[in-house]
């Protein structure tokens, strides 16, 4: 069932109004100080590259190939808010999964380029440029382990209560649980955003 134009235009995902929500505003500091975290990171990596006079390392494929597999991610949850401003239930819960299972294989991947790492003999004890990579590489592992709990919760929640019709039209209706997904939407952009500068940013590293 479709929602009024009017209920859209008051309370859907991107409601003007909603980028002075509280919540909002908390998660848009907190992803401007982690944003700081890892300039200054990437700073102290090419200082050091600099007064060393250190090479780059070369990147395993899998860290390129990751950046496909998270754009991904990304994609699907952007379709799934617009299957949930479409009421289209069964789309949403297949999109939440793809967006879920997308994730886990990023980490799979991810640990996996490390292991390259290590086979070729770049451990974070002996070797100062690698230990700014798995520094900058972790640091964004671990924040899209953060942001898997709510990814589930909310694929948890669109299998349980979409069952019947009035839990459909109360799920699809709730403000709260739109500015929840804008959220989650926000912060898996940032992930993406941060991964495609990281790699960029080492890969122009490895030119050098």
């Amino acid at each position: 069932m479709k929602k009024s134009e009017s209920a859209q235009s008051t309370v859907g995902m991107h409601d003007p109004s909603f980028r002075f929500h509280k919540h909002n505003i908390l998660l848009t500091l907190l992803l401007m100080g982690l944003s700081m975290l890892f300039v200054a990171i990437s700073a102290a990596y090419i200082y050091s590259r600099v007064q060393n006079e250190l090479p780059a390392i070369q990147l395993p494929w899998l860290f390129f190939f990751n950046t496909l597999i998270l754009l991904g991610s990304s994609w699907t949850l952007i379709q799934a808010e617009r299957a949930y401003e479409d009421d289209n239930t069964e789309r949403y819960r297949q999109l939440l999964s793809a967006t879920s299972l997308l994730s886990l294989l990023f980490l799979g991947l991810q640990f996996m380029a490390w292991v390259q790492l290590f086979q070729h003999n770049f451990f974070i004890d002996s070797n100062l440029t690698a230990s700014y990579v798995y520094a900058l590489s972790f640091l964004h592992f671990i924040h899209v382990v953060g942001g898997i709990p709510f990814l589930v919760y909310f694929v948890v929640q669109a299998y349980r209560k979409l069952q019947e019709p009035v839990s459909v039209l109360v799920y699809f209706s709730d403000p709260d649980k739109r500015r929840s997904l804008f959220l989650l939407t926000k912060y898996w952009h940032w992930l993406d955003i941060l991964w495609l500068v990281l790699v960029a940013f080492l890969g122009v590293n490895m030119l050098i």
